[in-house]
């Protein structure tokens, strides 16, 4: 057997095992990459860690960090308040302002389940008390997540350009994101139609007192259940740890009615994407950098954010990506690349690598899936003529749009935050039957609409 299939063999067995059984994915690719590395390639450790990406890791730590800070210090509540009260509290708009706020938190680096963690009870709170679906509200929040879950500066765009960096391809960075934000855009619009929106219109509610109610309620216990419990699967793409209430000191209110500590995280954000984008510096190093002067403006309240950093999620990105370099190393992706190109025609090639992206994310990690599945495109890309801004972009959504599934992070925690007007069996069938649907048709609609018109 060449080094080829062991390689893929272990990666099967390692994505089989971090599905089954409640163990970080990360800490099974290490485990992978060593045996791999060391007995099928003749690699010495040092060969083997050499594929960590510490840009990523960086990165990862530094926005996670910079947003527990928001969240302790009340800036995310105060954005979705906000929001409600920009609509004027209108029913019909609330699973909108949720799908926005969720967009927003993870284009400015949150990373996804813990996006949907702390809207996901607010939005399914509404969904009870107003008569609004939960299947429609909690999906909404889920493709909220993943519509601004590409920006440049999130977790999901920095892994994605960061792999199609290393590989040689053209930066796409935009592409990827627009790509996503209107896929799932578009299927939160078709959500929103069938699932009753459209009879919301007559609805309104006193947006300033029901918003500070279900914050009391919503907001706070999120960030307490954090991800821990509520993922079945282990992989470990939560906060983690990040489980401490902090107490909010008394502070000086502005006459927008925000604290000057959140005025100044906000103002942290767009500098922070400013930075980055317009001068080209490195996100990890600006993100946690403006992390720090918060933190050193008030010291005792974010004395504990730093284990709010998604711990997790660093172990599991930088495992996968270790083991990504020993995928590449063994001649894998050429491997598989080179079978799906000869299945006749490299648009069914394309295709088939988007439903394996899928299907295997609706079980497991997008986070994990993403710097395993783009290498194995570059043959097709190299040899086809395949756009690769467009395929990578395909690839992605793909991998991204089933986390809707109860299986995954993102679809457990809409179900593990079920409204009382619902039976919880009723509520994951519910689930289960709509990210069904989605795995079933969303690669190929994605492949018709990204990778076809690139050809």
């Amino acid at each position: 057997m060449g080094p080829e299939w062991v390689a893929i063999l272990a990666l099967v067995a390692l994505f089989v095992v971090g599905t089954v059984l409640p163990i970080n994915m990360g800490a099974l690719a290490y485990v992978a990459a060593w045996l791999v590395g060391m007995y099928a390639l003749n690699l010495d450790e040092k060969e083997i860690l050499a594929g960590v990406s510490g840009d990523l890791i960086l990165t990862l730590i530094g926005v996670t960090y910079l947003f527990a800070i928001a969240k302790n210090n009340g800036t995310v509540d105060l954005i979705v308040s906000s929001a409600v009260r920009a609509v004027g509290g209108r029913v019909a708009f609330i699973p909108w302002v949720m799908f926005a706020v969720t967009a927003l938190l993870t284009a400015i680096g949150a990373v996804s389940p813990a996006a949907c963690a702390i809207i996901g009870p607010i939005a399914l709170g509404f969904a009870g008390k107003y008569g609004i679906s939960p299947l429609m509200m909690g999906m909404m929040v889920v493709h909220g997540a993943q519509a601004g879950g590409f920006s440049p500066i999130s977790i999901y765009g920095a892994i994605t350009n960061s792999v199609m960096e290393e590989a040689g391809l053209p930066s796409s960075e935009v592409t990827i994101f627009l790509a996503s934000l209107v896929v799932n855009t578009a299927m939160a619009a078709i959500l929103f139609v069938l699932l009753g929106g459209r009879n919301l219109f007559s609805a309104r509610i006193d947006a300033d007192e029901d918003v500070r109610g279900d914050l009391r309620r919503g907001g706070n216990p999120v960030s307490a259940r954090g991800m821990g419990a509520s993922t079945p699967l282990g992989t470990g793409t939560g906060t983690g740890s990040g489980t401490t209430q902090t107490a909010q000191p008394t502070q000086t209110t502005t006459a927008t009615g925000a604290r000057v500590d959140q005025i100044l995280t906000l103002v942290a954000f767009v500098g922070v994407a400013a930075i980055a984008l317009v001068f080209d510096k490195n996100i990890g190093f600006v993100s946690i950098t403006a992390a720090v002067i918060l933190a050193m403006l008030s010291p005792n309240e974010h004395k504990d954010a730093v284990r709010q950093v998604a711990w997790p999620t660093v172990l599991l990105v930088a495992g996968v990506s270790t083991y990504a370099t020993i995928l590449t190393t063994a001649g894998s992706p050429e491997f598989v690349g080179g079978w799906a190109a000869g299945l006749g025609a490299a648009a069914i090639g394309a295709l088939v690598l988007c439903y394996v992206g899928g299907v295997v994310s609706a079980f497991a990690s997008s986070t994990a899936l993403l710097p395993v599945i783009i290498p194995i495109s570059l043959p097709l890309i190299a040899e086809h003529g395949i756009s690769a801004g467009l395929f990578v972009a395909a690839l992605a959504v793909a991998s991204t749009i089933v986390d809707v599934s109860p299986f995954s992070t993102n679809g457990a925690l809409m179900l593990a935050n079920k409204p009382d007007t619902i039976e919880e069996q009723t509520f994951y069938k519910q689930i289960l039957t709509y990210s069904v649907i989605v795995v079933l048709v969303g690669p190929l609609l994605v492949w018709a609409a990204l990778v076809l018109p690139g050809w």
